[in-house]
């Protein structure tokens, strides 16, 4: 079972963690993240790119010169793709770019992504965040005790308003509560800050 230190909001010890084994100490599956991260990124693509090919763009219906005596090469149509305002060749077109990930090799991606981080001690507990008022210079505060200084994902229960509020306009920093957790931004940060609530939240809906 691995342990983890907790700390207060202002960098102090505060004892230790026994995390849940089937969440933050299972073996890391590069592939499986892989494949989870790059169909959640599709997903989010709108896919509604759309321009014209020679055949849909108005007019050019006639031949604009004579094919022989000129002097010029020969052309079929002005909206061939080589003419401005001409058509777009292999145009792209609405599409659906969504994959599916069944919800078992989600959850195995996220818990083996969790993993790494505390092998990696990169995930950081803190026993709760209490602010002054929800403003990002207490928030600023709170990462300057925890000496995190990069990219920095910051997870909470739905209670943490405050703290979401005050993390808002942090560069470098993103905020999600603990039931919106995904692959995606557990990688894509360096760090992972949690208060305790949240980590008791995670273990709770995907612990084996």
């Amino acid at each position: 079972m691995p342990s983890i230190k907790i700390y207060k909001q202002t960098g102090e010890e505060a004892g230790t963690l026994n995390l849940d084994d089937s969440v933050f100490g299972v073996e890391y599956n590069e592939s499986l993240i892989h494949q989870a991260v790059t169909a959640q990124r599709n997903n989010a693509r709108q896919g509604t790119k759309c321009t014209l090919t020679r055949t849909e763009v108005r007019g050019g219906g006639i031949k604009p010169w004579r094919q022989k005596g000129t002097g010029r090469a020969r052309q079929g149509s002005i909206r061939a793709p080589q003419w401005i305002k001409g058509g777009v060749v292999f145009a792209p077109k609405p599409r659906d770019f969504s994959q599916k990930v069944n919800k078992q090799a989600r959850r195995n991606a996220l818990i083996s992504a969790l993993s790494e981080k505390v092998r990696a001690e990169q995930l950081v507990v803190v026993d709760e965040i209490k602010l002054p008022a929800p403003k990002t210079k207490e928030m600023a505060k709170v990462l300057a005790a925890l000496k995190l200084d990069k990219r920095v994902l910051l997870v909470v229960t739905d209670a943490d308003a405050d703290v979401v509020r005050a993390a808002n306009n942090l560069e470098n920093v993103k905020t999600l509560p603990s039931s919106q957790i995904n692959v995606y931004d557990v990688v894509a940060n360096t760090k992972l800050l949690a208060t305790k609530a949240a980590i008791t939240k995670i273990e709770e809906a995907y612990k084996a």
